[in-house]
């Protein structure tokens, strides 16, 4: 696997102008870069997506004054291989994470980290010379190896979620944090705070208060809502008098909090007089959850968190892959554009490389699209391609713990285990997957169940065909 190829002639006459020689020194004026990452935000959950009930206004604004696209696609339809997808350019069939856990060789489940050899976004982007800062969840370390956190995979500044392990070292308290640029290490107990999304904010404004001003920065914002674990909200009486179930009620408030918390977030920009050279993008790890207290779980149809969509989180049906995705790029980004580009998380990498000026790792499977973004003659995906692993959905709901998807034009293939029927539904006129074509197409499915076996590569830690069909 090959690494960073070297630096574009591009980066390397900013930074040369940045590190200056006596007079010639002059600021670095690359774009700023804000990534916003929701957890399990639905397709349907924003008002520019065609959300009624839950209010959104300050999202809705950034779609008017951005760029909105309708086929979008998360890199899986689960937390931990979908932020690897995100942060390396590579697709499940490549990324060394396919499950939010994977098998060691004791038997053991459990979290597994991104491999040394996959560069990550922030790696890539500080090493071209941008100051790069994370906060939020992570969920792609291992708890016991610090190497592999956040501040040790090229993020400068680092404040991460933390949980323990299946298989022992350090216990951290759920919801613990870590505070990666100081040495020794700081925890910080959520229980102190009213709202872990205004608490993560809090410490975005602090990261924006060290940027070196004549220097571009990257700030990657893992929010955690609206995910069934983020419990606390700030403001508990939001849309108590819907009549809404409890559950429901605190769902919607997340996601309207979240909204509030992102236009700090762009206030703070403002005052810097730093928005108009940021560019902006914001989007979720995987679509609507149906989760929550083994009492009562939310509903995914209540608000139709997943619009006209089948499905929902770790299904690899479009409720769990499609994910809202609005990029806002004042002067470059025509306003209030829609785009019906066929993309997926992976193409983030070479994206942000060229947005930046910077050399594109060669492990990437994406394509950039700042064609796209800027009114440009746009290439395509042959394919997208997806697989999902979990112990944990075997044999829920009568089917196998491994899935594999395939997104081409407008057909989609879906099989669920390796020794299930190939279903295929054509996405232009059946949106919500509702009529399997594979008896009336065997040949095209023939190719697809090719694809498949073509496409995924092994990895020890997600044996392919899951637990069930080894």
């Amino acid at each position: 696997m090959k690494g960073l190829t070297g630096m574009s002639v591009l980066a390397a006459l900013f930074l040369a102008l940045a590190s200056g020689h006596g007079e010639t020194k002059q600021a670095d004026e690359r774009p700023n870069i804000v990534f916003l990452l929701a957890d399990d935000l639905g397709y349907g959950e924003l008002g520019s997506y065609g959300q009624e009930d839950i209010k959104t206004p300050f999202l809705d604004k950034l779609a008017a004054e951005g760029m909105r696209f309708t086929d979008f696609y998360a890199g899986s339809s689960v937390c931990s291989p979908s932020r690897a997808v995100l942060f390396t350019g590579r697709h499940t069939g490549h990324v060394s994470i396919r499950g939010n856990k994977g098998i060691y060789s004791d038997g053991v489940w459990d979290r597994v980290p991104l491999r040394k050899d996959e560069v990550t976004l922030a790696e890539m982007l500080r090493d071209g010379g941008y100051q790069t800062g994370f906060v939020g969840k992570f969920h792609v370390e291992d708890p016991n190896d610090l190497s592999t956190w956040a501040i040790n995979r090229g993020f400068d500044y680092a404040i991460q979620e933390q949980w323990s392990s299946a298989r022992g070292g350090e216990k951290f308290p759920y919801g613990m944090q870590w505070i990666g640029q100081r040495e020794e290490g700081v925890m910080y107990n959520h229980e102190d705070w009213d709202c872990l999304d205004h608490f993560r904010t809090e410490y975005a404004l602090e990261y924006l208060n060290t940027v070196d001003a004549e220097k571009p920065f990257f700030l990657f914002m893992s929010y955690r809502s609206p995910h069934a674990h983020e419990f606390k909200i700030r403001d508990n009486d939001l849309y108590k008098d819907r009549g809404w179930p409890e559950i429901e009620r605190t769902h919607a408030a997340r996601i309207t909090m979240l909204d509030a918390q992102i236009e700090r977030l762009f206030q703070r920009l403002e005052e810097m007089g730093e928005l108009e050279n940021t560019v902006v993008f914001l989007t979720s790890d995987n679509g609507g959850h149906a989760e929550g207290p083994p009492e009562v779980k939310h509903d995914h149809r209540f608000f139709m968190s997943n619009g006209p969509l089948k499905g929902y989180k770790r299904d690899l049906y479009e409720g769990g892959m499609r994910v809202p995705f609005i990029a806002y790029w004042p002067g470059k980004i025509k306003a209030g554009s829609v785009s019906d580009h066929i993309g997926a998380s992976y193409d983030f990498m070479p994206t942000l490389a060229e947005i930046a000026g910077v050399e594109c790792p060669e492990q990437t499977d994406g394509i950039s699209i700042v064609p796209e973004l800027t009114g440009n003659p746009q290439p395509e995906h042959e394919y997208l391609y997806w697989e999902f692993h979990s112990p944990h959905v075997a044999g829920k709901q009568g089917r196998k713990g491994f899935r594999q998807a395939i997104r081409r034009g407008h057909w989609k293939a879906v099989r669920y285990g390796v020794a299930e029927k190939t279903e295929l539904y054509d996405l232009r006129r059946d949106i919500g997957e509702e009529n399997d074509l594979a008896a009336n197409h065997p040949e095209l499915v023939q190719e697809f169940e090719k694809q498949f076996r073509l496409t995924s590569q092994e990895t020890p830690r997600f044996p392919f065909g899951g637990l069930s069909e080894k």
